[in-house]
């Protein structure tokens, strides 16, 4: 197939073009590259595959409307992933205008480009963090997300209520995906096990919120990956068993649209995921105790049962592994050597 991934720049964008073009698929990617982490980092993550000769970059904004209808009237993609979002739930405050030019005003645009141009299907990246307020456990897409806490999750709940309307109103078949914490090689310098890891090897104290106690699904990259791609191949109908009455958030009786969870069914406490990178990098972090954060929440565990009985998705990578070649990545990239006494390490 001829698939538009954007954000192919990104984590999760570059993990989703590669494994795309192993498997023979002709990959379109567009990314503006911007400056909120690391732009050396992004232009490697593209080192790996912009040589390939199934892939072609395009360089641009989502918010860019021409831009993304020249990408779509130029490339005509049979299937989209759409990746691309500004980051980080919590630079949202302070930049509330970038995260909604991006995040809703950029996906609108990505639907316009699937509506006027036949896509075949739209998979498309929500968040765990649009269940909020929610405390029942596991997080399931069948539940109510009416509370979110962020304007991050707020966007993308948007970005569901958006989909749904296109999907009905235009028939673009739409699956969105709720990521829960991921993480991994190539993985975000903003995010916690990066910055863990940074600041435990320069010997630094690490910050560590609701005093470690808060727990998430954390997912290997590799998994959220391989759920990405079953979820490209299987496009979505109208849920013949949806009852108007009763709706259920997570089908549709009137649109090819579906939500689903992607994630690590085991949610793991911070202090224990801490504990294992402090055992892969054979040091101690000093732990700097804090409160819980304004807008996060104390848990995130979801039920993926619905991908698993869809699609077959089984996320096998455990947070030991994982977080070991996360390290092991980390060292190589950074040209980090391993110091550290082996007396001192403790098996995980």
């Amino acid at each position: 197939m001829k698939v538009l991934v954007t954000g192919t720049a990104g984590f999760i964008g570059s993990h989703v073009a590669q494994a795309l073009l192993a498997r023979g698929d002709e990959v379109i990617g567009f990314d503006n590259l911007n400056d909120y982490y690391d732009v050396a980092l992004k232009r490697a993550r593209l080192a790996r595959f912009a040589d390939h000769p199934a892939y072609t970059h395009v360089h641009g904004d989502l918010a860019d409307r021409d831009a993304v209808e020249a990408l779509f009237r130029e490339h005509r993609p049979q299937r989209v992933v759409n990746l691309a979002a500004q980051a980080g739930v919590r630079y949202a405050a302070e930049n509330p205008h970038v995260y909604v030019a991006s995040n809703v005003t950029g996906f609108l645009h990505v639907l316009e480009g699937a509506r006027r141009h036949g896509v075949e299907h739209l998979v498309y990246a929500s968040t765990s963090s649009v269940y909020g307020a929610n405390t029942a456990m596991p997080f399931s897409e069948h539940q109510s997300t009416e509370h979110p806490l962020t304007l991050y999750a707020a966007t993308k709940k948007a970005n569901e209520a958006m989909a749904h309307s296109y999907a009905h109103l235009y028939g673009v078949p739409c699956t969105g995906l709720r990521f829960f914490t991921v993480y991994g090689p190539w993985g975000r310098p903003d995010m916690a096990l990066f910055l863990f890891t940074r600041a435990i090897l320069a010997g630094e104290p690490i910050p560590v919120f609701n005093h470690g106690r808060h727990k998430r699904s954390f997912t290997y990259i590799d998994d959220i990956v391989a759920g990405v791609v079953r979820a490209l191949d299987r496009v979505p109908g109208v849920d013949d068993t949806w009852n108007g009455t009763t709706p259920d958030p997570s089908s549709s009786g009137v649109a090819p649209y579906r939500l689903y969870n992607i994630g690590s069914a085991q949610s793991v406490e911070l202090l224990r995921y801490i504990e294992v990178l402090e055992q892969c990098l054979g040091r101690k972090a000093t732990l700097r105790m804090l409160p819980l954060q304004a807008g996060d929440v104390p848990a995130t565990e979801a039920d993926c049962t619905d991908l698993a009985r869809d699609m077959g998705y089984a996320p096998s990578v455990t947070v030991e592994d994982g977080v070991a070649r996360f390290v092991a990545w980390y060292r190589e990239y950074y040209g980090v050597r391993d110091t550290r006494d082996a007396s001192a390490a403790v098996a995980v």
